[in-house]
């Protein structure tokens, strides 16, 4: 009747089959005892049409790969008979619809190579798999084969313009407003309220001195300005500390306030943009932050040239961090990922082109070389549980279809 396929460790086609026989028991039953009840009679009908659509499509899902009960029944075993005509279908439907070099160009369009490569660069798999094994020689090779002075500032130059081309004042926009809609800054201003109580704690003969000294000789003689100081502190500190339990408080949600305009002008305000710019601009000029950019050269060359020899650590460490940079820079640099992808746009094409019908007929004589049971057992495997499904299907519509027609029969 077919090839079994086992899932979830039963076999599904023991399952149609086991219904079409107890429909058939049913059936049996229901036909002897029909006379004791009218609703017997419902029975008899769904065991009854549950029957011939359990076999009718038994019949036809069989009739697909083989003779049913081996009879020579015409338009039957039909994958097998047809088996040179499938394979030159498929391979003429792959031709025309697949591997023509104008479809296989514009679907390169849309597929970042570069993109492709910068991820695996940027996240190896687990060991890094041939990567590990290679990278060893060829980071080798080209540091003995170029001026190591030369490549560092190539290297510093190239991490430096990167970071002056990042537009960081909408990243700080937008990671401080995703901050704000999920409340995260909440944590950052209670501990600004505790630290400006504990700095008022710390400070309040400040505060007495300063009012001291700004008052008049009568104040002072009268002693006001020590009531004075003394409610200054007490109605900050009281500030605070309703600051600290509710947040709510006016100050804090105008503080809030304040902090989502900056977002905003993070994100969208050119003159706020450009003096974020004129920041990291003179950060990137910092002689600290390039001795930073010497040192992380520095270490990694020392790194490359220690591991170069050791395919074990290639990945791991200071070299991981470095392969997982450049990575990362030839997934973002629009430059060299045009010229990627244009040239694996190229190379596809022109394989297809040259190669296409080659690999068609392969296909095509892959499978005229199949034997009928390969291909049956194949295809059908493929196809999985579905086919026995259609039997569980035909059986149960079937039976549905047979109690909707007694239905109608009894009731006219």
């Amino acid at each position: 009747m077919g090839v079994a396929v086992p899932t979830g460790g039963f076999n599904i086609r023991v399952v149609a089959t086991g219904m079409l026989v107890v429909m058939a028991f049913v059936f049996v039953g229901a036909k002897y005892y029909q006379d004791v009840h009218p609703a017997i009679g419902f029975v008899r009908a769904f065991a009854e049409a549950a029957m011939v659509g359990g076999l009718a499509d038994w019949f036809a899902v069989t009739a697909l790969f083989r003779h049913p009960m081996g009879l020579p029944i015409p338009h039957t075993a039909i994958v097998p008979r047809n088996k040179n005509r499938i394979g030159d279908t498929l391979a003429r439907f792959l031709l025309t619809n697949f591997l023509l070099p104008r479809l296989i160009a514009r679907k390169m369009q849309t597929v970042d190579v570069a993109g492709a490569v910068g991820k695996f660069l940027s996240e190896p798999g687990e060991g890094g798999g041939r990567l590990r094994l290679g990278a060893s020689r060829i980071i080798a090779d080209g540091l003995g084969a170029l001026d190591q002075q030369r490549l560092g500032g190539m290297v510093k130059s190239a991490i430096a313009d990167r970071l002056r081309e990042l537009d960081v004042a909408p990243l700080l926009g937008q990671a401080l407003q995703a901050a704000l809609a999920e409340g995260r800054h909440q944590p950052l201003l209670d501990a600004m309220v505790k630290w400006g109580s504990k700095t008022l704690e710390l400070n309040e003969h400040l505060i007495h001195q300063m009012v001291h000294d700004n008052s008049n000789a009568i104040v002072r003689f009268t002693g006001l300005d020590e009531s004075i100081s003394n409610r200054i502190v007490a109605g900050l500190s009281k500030l605070l500390s309703e600051m600290a339990v509710d947040e709510t408080h006016p100050l804090r949600i105008r503080v809030e306030e304040g902090l989502a305009k900056m977002a905003l002008d993070l994100q969208h305000d050119p003159e706020v943009q450009a003096k974020v710019a004129k920041v990291r601009d003179e950060l990137l000029e910092n002689k600290a932050v390039k001795r930073w950019l010497d040192g992380l050269w520095e270490q990694g060359r020392t790194a490359l040239l220690k591991a170069a020899r050791n395919p074990d650590t290639m990945l791991a460490g200071r070299i991981g961090e470095l392969v997982t940079q450049f990575g990362s820079m030839l997934g973002e640099d629009a430059a060299i990922k045009r010229t990627l992808n244009r040239y694996a746009r190229r190379a596809v094409v022109g394989m297809v082109d040259s190669y296409g019908e080659t690999a068609l007929k392969l296909v095509s004589d892959t499978i005229r070389g199949w034997d009928a049971k390969t291909i049956t057992d194949r295809l059908e495997n493929a196809v999985g549980d579905d086919l026995q499904y259609i039997r569980i299907n035909g059986t149960l519509v079937g039976g549905l279809v047979g109690v909707l027609i007694h239905t109608v029969d009894v009731l006219l």
